[in-house]
């Protein structure tokens, strides 16, 4: 999979496509493809990628708690109809 490097804007092939998608793992091993000779493979954190198209990764990638809010909204409605 190629992501997109915010910072220098080069594309980024992702070798550790598991860590990626892993929300509790910050950094993913790739290697960038700029110019014509191969590059090493080198650590890149994931805030810093997105699609080449231009989108963000998606939150549960990044983020271990995405869920957190949605569950503290859905038990203060829970609360608040059972008091009722």
């Amino acid at each position: 999979m190629f992501l997109m490097h915010k910072p220098s804007g080069t594309l980024v092939e992702i070798l550790t496509l598991d860590r990626l998608f892993n929300p509790c793992i910050k950094e993913v091993m790739g290697v960038t493809h700029a110019g014509e000779e191969l590059q090493e493979p080198d650590s890149y954190m994931k805030w810093e990628m997105m699609f080449p198209s231009g989108e963000s990764l998606p939150r549960c990638w990044l983020d271990s708690h995405y869920r957190d809010t949605e569950h503290y909204i859905r038990n203060q409605e829970f609360s608040v109809a059972g008091n009722g």
